[in-house]
């Protein structure tokens, strides 16, 4: 079997000793630090000299950040496969996606038995790993209707819950040696996990050929299925010895032909020496992932992966999928791959887009752009976040997708300056500045990507204290529709800067930001629940807080209907910008009187806490419709709109976000977004089915607001334009459009027409 482009992954096979329990999570430990991707570890319950690996992994992931965790492989005769795949899940959840589920049939049938498994015959235990694999997987896939009912030879699930999901598509990865195990593997599994010196009849060339054979036969493309290797007699010398004996360098030359030639991309070494793992991650690891990258460029494995025929039905006739060009050709997913539904829509919205473009730098984008323009389809431009309105995903077109350009840095710290790639997540950008005692207001949420935050607004928990997240982009770079990639800034293309900053969809995609940070460690963070019944007596009360707060304090509040005969609740939400705790009380008290409190709490904590990133997945789960605007103060008038609103039942969720401080010290002209008088922005949600009366309800507050945020706006109506970008901003966009962008190819993003 050929190399097939896989991921090389490196990682540790780790005996899981009872007697000395703290030296299996140190391996794990020095796993991770050497720079390996996976620590995995023996899976034998009858052992008494064996801790219990699925309590281990769960340990192991808790004390670690990065590495991925596994059994090597699962009991399965031991391990149920309907509590296995809620246990997985859960793992999995807890761990951040970076659970893999290493599964086998059970080598040693007489000592499970002596347990109290039920004892088989070795093709009853494939049978049963064969029902088991899809029990499992019936439990991860929550997005089916009805309870999972099983009923086999050998296992019986008459109507179980589905879910939890996992945070990623779990891999199963099965360990297999015979014919029939290996068929098994090409019919269902995501990798085939061997150990190297078990590999005897079938060997290793064999193997290969019973896994593809199986998968062609079941409309799979053999390529799909990663081969991962566990090798248990290595060590290392300084001089030249057998197989996996020598120097660094020598593993490398023995190692690389099993990628090249078996398709292995994955190996695991059984050795619990520290030194071993140290030299294995910091010198085997990279020296072979260069010499692979470098054979994979002169080999061309960077043509595109062969489908199966399934797979191929499953285009669409909008797209000329040969066209794709070369350096894109493994970057890019089709309706019929395994990836799809990872990648087809956002976190709010469902799109079917006939092409997803996983772009990894700026010169993928400058190629993406380029083969999607000669389509003639519409382009969808995603940084990896909620898209609540719905433009970053589409049917039948081509998304350009920067999820995986996500790198953060801090290029100066004494000038607070950092650079941001569009596909980081808000809370990953936290995370990674909190060591530096640096932070970025963003908005609520650490699951909300960069780039279509950062070219729009970015109203956070910091706003009224520092000013939105476009206050304090200093460059960009920027790919433009005719395909040249510009950096802009003050003195470079400052109309086009000027432009990004509040309507940058419009413009280009753009590839890298440049913030200037701010001086934030630890916030003060305050909850208080209210009874909001007398919705409009606490939107004056908590306006007019509001803006006699000192600029420390921003705050949120969410209004949500009645429930069950409960009252409508209001969840006021404080960030005292700084960790003076006395200052703190004294700012936030007064919010204890906007309305009859149900509950409170308050903290000091680190700041990348509040809007840490949970992980979720994106798979159109959200709300469909949102209306958006701006408010100069919570006016009496206004509040008794919105109550009457909320005691309609027909809105889900209305959320206020505070203005005012820092947001009101930029002039009005400095960039596209020019509402700098408006103390706060409101939103409102409905269902599908109650969108109609959510308008009837937005046209009687319309008359109130001033503006727009058009982030939070699923309405296209081109007349909402004039909301957003009030003139003369609104003609000046309108005149640089057609400067940058004359044929208006970026016009998903609340589309603002070249003048003419």
């Amino acid at each position: 079997m050929p190399d097939h482009g896989h991921e090389l992954l490196f990682g540790t096979f780790i005996t899981p000793t009872a007697h000395d329990p703290a030296r299996a999570v140190a391996l794990a430990e020095l796993s991770e630090a050497a720079g390996l991707d996976v620590a995995t570890f023996q899976d034998h319950p009858y052992n008494s000299g064996f801790l219990d690996t699925y309590t281990l992994l769960t340990w192991v992931a808790a004390r670690t950040s990065r590495i991925r965790v596994s059994a090597n492989v699962t009991n399965l005769p031991l391990r149920p496969p309907a509590m296995l795949g809620r246990v997985t899940a859960s793992l999995d959840l807890l761990s951040g996606g970076r659970f893999e589920l290493g599964l086998g049939a059970g080598a040693f049938p007489d000592a499970a038995h002596r347990m109290g498994g039920r004892r088989m015959t070795q093709g009853q235990r494939i049978e049963a790993l064969d029902e088991a694999i899809d029990i499992i997987r019936g439990v991860w896939d929550d997005r089916v209707p009805g309870p999972l009912r099983h009923e086999g030879e050998h296992y019986s699930v008459p109507a179980m819950k589905r879910g939890p999901r996992p945070a990623h598509d779990i891999g199963v990865w099965l360990g297999a040696y015979q014919p029939r195990m290996l068929r098994l593997t090409g019919r269902k599994a995501d990798g085939w996990l061997p150990t190297l010196e078990y590999l005897r009849s079938p060997g290793m060339a064999e193997a290969n050929k019973v896994i593809d054979d199986a998968a062609l036969a079941a409309g799979r493309d053999p390529g799909d299925i990663q081969r991962l290797l566990n090798i248990l007699t290595v060590g290392f010398s300084s001089s030249r010895r057998g197989f996996l004996q020598g120097p660094p360098h020598q593993w490398v030359e023995q190692l690389l032909p099993l990628v090249l030639d078996h398709g292995f991309s994955a190996f695991f070494i059984g050795q619990d020496d520290p030194r071993v793992i140290r030299t294995f991650g910091e010198e085997v690891a990279p020296g072979l992932r260069e010499a692979v990258a470098r054979e994979r460029a002169t080999a061309g494995t960077s043509s595109p992966p062969q489908r199966s025929a399934i797979a191929l039905s499953k285009r669409q006739d909008t797209i000329d999928y040969d066209a794709v060009p070369e350096r894109l050709a493994k970057k890019v997913v089709e309706p019929g791959d395994p990836a799809y539904d990872a990648v087809r829509h956002t976190y709010i919205r469902t799109g079917s887009p006939a092409l997803v473009i996983q772009c990894e730098d700026a010169d993928d984008v400058v190629a993406a752009l380029a083969y999607a323009r000669g389509r003639r389809v519409d382009i969808s431009v995603r940084s990896g976040g909620h898209g609540i309105s719905g433009r970053s995903t589409n049917e039948g077109g081509i998304v350009i997708d920067l999820s995986k350009m996500h790198a953060v840095e801090v290029i100066d710290r004494a000038a607070r300056r950092i650079r941001v790639e569009p596909g980081a997540r808000w809370g990953h950008v936290a995370r990674a500045l909190a060591p530096h005692g640096l932070a970025m207001s963003s908005g609520d949420y650490g699951d909300v990507g960069v780039g279509g935050l950062a070219t729009a607004g970015g109203l956070g928990y910091l706003a009224r204290k520092y000013g939105l997240t476009i206050d304090h982009i200093t460059a960009a770079e920027i790919v433009v529709a005719d395909g040249r990639r510009l950096r802009v800034d003050a003195d470079h293309h400052p109309g086009l800067f000027w432009a990004i900053r509040g309507a940058g969809g419009n413009f280009g995609i753009v590839t890298a930001f440049e913030f200037e940070a701010y001086e934030v460690s630890d916030v003060v963070h305050a909850t208080i629940t209210v009874d909001a019944t007398d919705t409009a007596d606490l939107l004056v009360e908590w306006g007019q807080l509001v803006e006699a707060a000192p600029r420390e304090v921003t705050s949120f509040l969410s209004l949500f209907p009645a429930r069950r005969g409960g009252p409508v609740t209001g969840q006021i939400t404080l960030v005292y910008a700084g960790d003076d705790v006395e200052a703190a009380q004294h700012a936030l008290t007064p919010f204890l009187g906007a309305g009859p409190v149900l509950g409170q709490r308050a903290q000091l904590v680190p700041y990348h806490a509040i809007v840490a990133p949970p992980g979720n997945e994106h798979r159109g789960q959200g709300i469909e419709d949102t209306r958006s605007g701006l408010l100069d103060h919570l006016t009496r008038q206004a509040a008794e709109v919105i109550e009457t609103m909320m005691r309609s039942g027909d809105i889900l969720i209305t959320q206020f976000r505070s203005m005012g401080g820092a947001v009101h010290d930029i002039p009005a002209d400095a960039m596209a977004w020019s509402h700098r008088t408006q103390n706060f922005s409101v939103l409102a949600a409905s269902a599908p089915s109650h969108v109609a009366r959510m308008n009837a309800h937005w046209a009687r507050l319309y008359p109130h607001l001033n503006g727009m945020y058009l982030s939070f706006e699923t309405d296209t109506d081109p007349a909402r334009l004039l909301d957003a970008f009030p003139e003369p901003v609104l003609t000046r966009l309108s005149r640089l459009k057609a400067e940058w962008d004359p044929d208006d190819v970026f016009n998903r993003n609340f589309d603002i027409p070249p003048a003419r």
